[in-house]
């Protein structure tokens, strides 16, 4: 499943799939396209394109208040952009993380500024590695269900995607035993 958004300017947002969004946003996107520059006009540091493939979260046990979000996110526009955070109704908080080796030990800090995702590039999340952090679970994440959230980027604003929910230890839906989506 791939979601896709443009948003030229900080004004108009495309979605790649129908089902993606409210009736809100969708009101929301008509009123505000007409204030949008041409796309040949936009300047090449106000536009970015993202794609969002491969969305999966692992199962959390009981009592366990925060989980792990992993993707991949492409930007096919000509300027770069930044995951800032995002929302989900499942927890608290979203934030992105990265994981660093300070002194032989390993440890999870938040990105305060978010993660750059370059202009015609490609930046997987995936465990042990750049990735989101859901903070405060409301409930345990189980497998098989999909999880809905709300990723802010700086320039493309809100990207919703559906998380896949994949057995405790996946790498991911795409290896041995996981899901095909």
């Amino acid at each position: 499943m791939q979601f896709k958004t443009t948003r030229p300017l900080g004004r108009r947002i495309h979605a790649g799939i129908a089902a993606v969004g409210t009736a809100a946003l969708i009101l929301s996107i008509g009123a505000c396209s007409s204030e949008t520059q041409p796309d040949n006009t936009a300047s090449e540091s106000a536009t970015s394109e993202i794609a969002i493939t491969a969305s999966w979260s692992r199962e959390t046990a009981e009592g366990q208040d925060a989980g792990g979000a992993f993707m991949t996110i492409a930007n096919t526009g000509p300027g770069s952009d930044r995951l800032i955070g995002g929302s989900t109704p499942v927890a608290g908080d979203v934030q992105v993380h990265t994981v660093d080796m300070t002194g032989g030990v390993m440890r999870m800090r938040q990105l305060q500024d978010g993660l750059e995702i370059p202009a015609g590039g490609t930046v997987t999340l995936r465990p042990g590695s750049f990735h989101i952090m859901l903070m405060g679970l409301k409930h345990p994440l189980e497998q098989g269900e999909t999880v809905p959230l709300t990723l802010t980027f700086a320039k493309a604003g809100p990207v919703e995607v559906e998380l896949a929910v994949e057995p405790v230890g996946s790498q991911g839906p795409n290896e041995a035993g996981g899901s095909d989506d």
